[in-house]
């Protein structure tokens, strides 16, 4: 029997029996992983991180109804090793937000535009949902404001948009604007895991521009409840799920020094952020799905401050799991 001991309340009933999260062993794919195991929904994880190293998800090993599959997605044939059936594929192509911004060079086919055209293979091989969660930025760059590197996004919504035309298939979109909370990386978005970093050494925190940007932050487990309750839909229109800005740069710096302790002091680097950021319009998410954030962003930061504090502590070897047989000795932390 399922019990939920993982997160927030799951999607109930869920209409799935068995799901396949790509990106899975990621912040936001872990998060969609443990959520979908407490609903009773079976769930492959695959990613391309060996099991040994895949810190994310190594308390979910030991659930019966959970497997771990180290793939690269966008590899070709990945769909044929992995048999389904599956009644949902949910496909996390948003790349963390520092990847957005950084420069690609030129070569070969984009791995994020290979990897959603294997996702959506099984999804019409197996007739599964399939969602596809892009970036805010995809949104923000059709009215000129969001930044180049995002080709990769447009074009697998374009992607996603055909397989519905096509196949007649059932396909969505969800756009994500930041999230943040227990198990970010240092790359899921630079705003949260930095101040925490430079709060911990002593600072200073530095504060981009004059402190006054609200960004747009949503506490992962209101995402993962975004994400999941459009997967039960037959939406197609792209949803946006994303909270609405409540604080400031610099109330937030201030927060996570109290949260940790610190006496460090803050700095303004005084210069302009170097990009416009998008705004969630969540209208559409409120009214079709009833979805509103509920994480307060004091309850948010304080979870996930004492995450990013506690994760260094964590060490010894680890028993992982793997699917492909044995047992992997894991990387301390």
């Amino acid at each position: 029997m399922t019990s939920a001991m993982f997160s927030m309340a799951p999607v109930v009933p869920p209409p799935w029996e068995k799901a396949v999260v790509t990106s899975g062993a990621g912040f936001l794919g872990s998060h969609l992983c443990e959520r979908l195991l407490d609903a009773g929904v079976d769930v492959d994880c695959v990613d391309d991180v060996p099991a040994s190293a895949a810190h994310n998800v190594e308390h979910l090993a030991g659930h019966p109804g959970f497997r771990y599959l180290e793939r690269d997605i966008a590899r070709p044939g990945c769909p044929d090793t992995l048999p389904g059936p599956y009644d949902l594929v949910l496909h996390p192509a948003c790349p963390a937000l520092r990847a957005v911004f950084a420069p690609r060079p030129p070569g070969p086919p984009d791995p994020d535009t290979l990897g959603t055209r294997n996702a959506l293979a099984m999804a019409d091989r197996d007739g599964a949902r399939f969602v596809l969660a892009s970036t805010c930025h995809t949104a923000a760059r059709s009215e000129g404001t969001g930044p180049a590197r995002d080709g990769a996004q447009r074009f697998a919504e374009a992607l996603t948009t055909a397989f519905v035309s096509a196949r007649e298939a059932d396909a969505g979109i969800v756009r994500l604007f930041p999230a943040y909370g227990p198990r970010m990386a240092p790359d899921d978005g630079p705003l949260i895991p930095d101040l925490v970093r430079q709060a911990l050494g002593g600072g200073p925190v530095t504060v981009p521009g004059d402190g006054g940007r609200r960004p747009s932050l949503c506490y992962v487990d209101d995402t993962v409840e975004g994400v999941l309750l459009v997967a039960a839909s037959r939406s197609v229109r792209p949803v946006d799920i994303g909270g609405e800005p409540t604080a400031t740069v610099e109330e937030i710096a201030r927060r996570v020094i109290d949260l940790t302790g610190s006496e460090a002091c803050l700095r303004f680097t005084g210069a302009p952020d170097g990009h416009a950021e998008p705004r969630p319009q969540t209208g559409f998410a409120h009214e079709i799905f009833g979805w509103t954030p509920k994480v307060s962003l004091a309850d948010g930061l304080k979870r996930t401050v004492a995450d990013l504090i506690d994760r260094p502590a964590r060490s010894g070897p680890r028993n992982v799991p793997s699917a492909e047989g044995g047992v992997h000795r894991a990387c301390s932390w």
